[in-house]
């Protein structure tokens, strides 16, 4: 009888043991599978905050509030109150959704101060809000600039020749230094039934920091064309080409119209 119970308790230890590990090792899962899921505080921008806004008229009108965000999806440098920023402005727009965070602020009348890097020359393109990645774009963002165009070949005879419109890579790297004040441009479409349709448009100037070469590129390209910017990272994958034209997008059209 004392041998039975001895193991009878045994096996109870030895089955409290393995209950006990088989425990340890699903919280050490959940530990490893929720790290960094855990939510953390974060000052937002509930409505657009312009550029050369302070703080206080920002808190004033509604425009900041405390949200909580995973810790994976914490911007750097993200503030959980405005406490250390009280006194100054938004040095660029904040859009509705961005965390706050110290370097978009900073004393009145500093956001005039443009900062060109040693050795470039600073240019300004006005861009519509899609062609500026939906706003997204700030002082400091790395982009790549696409132009697209409907040019014409002057011939010596004193005609003009048209080609194919085109889209194609114009600078695969370009540091943005500068983001302004946004305003509304009216653009009138026209049917195939001839009704004209007006819409407002925002339009944004951003400056660049570039070269003069970049720079006689890029000025070339706003007069004569269209200019879209891409955000990109360091692992952004950008190369030049002959670019895209209507050929490439419809091959079904042209190869059937030269049969």
């Amino acid at each position: 009888m004392a041998r039975r119970s001895i193991l009878f308790g045994t096996a109870f230890l030895i089955a409290a043991l393995g209950a006990t590990m088989v425990l340890l090792y699903v919280q050490g899962i959940e530990t490893r599978a929720t790290a960094g899921q855990d939510r953390v505080e974060v000052l937002v921008a509930t409505e657009t905050i312009e550029a050369g806004e302070s703080v206080a008229d920002a808190q004033a009108a509604g425009k900041l509030a405390k949200d909580e965000v995973l810790r994976d999806d914490l911007v750097d440098g993200a503030l959980a109150s405005s406490a250390s920023i009280d006194d100054e402005v938004a040095l660029a727009a904040i859009y509705p959704g961005q965390q706050i965070i110290g370097q978009q602020f900073g004393a009145p009348g500093s956001g005039e101060t443009l900062t060109i890097p040693e050795d470039r020359l600073a240019i300004s393109v006005e861009l519509t809000d899609p062609a500026r990645v939906a706003g997204f774009v700030a002082p400091g963002s790395r982009v790549a600039i696409f132009a697209s165009g409907d040019p014409e070949v002057y011939k010596p005879d004193g005609t003009t020749q048209k080609l194919a419109p085109y889209t194609r890579l114009l600078l695969p790297d370009v540091e943005v230094i500068g983001v302004g004040a946004t305003s509304m441009a009216a653009r009138t479409t026209t049917t195939e039934e001839g009704e004209q349709t007006t819409e407002q448009i925002p339009r944004t100037i951003l400056t660049v920091a570039v070269d003069q070469e970049q720079a006689e590129r890029v000025i070339y390209a706003s007069r004569n064309g269209d200019l879209a910017f891409a955000l990109r990272t360091q692992e952004s994958k950008v190369k030049s080409n002959r670019g895209v034209t209507a050929r490439d997008i419809m091959p079904e059209i042209f190869a059937g119209s030269a049969s």
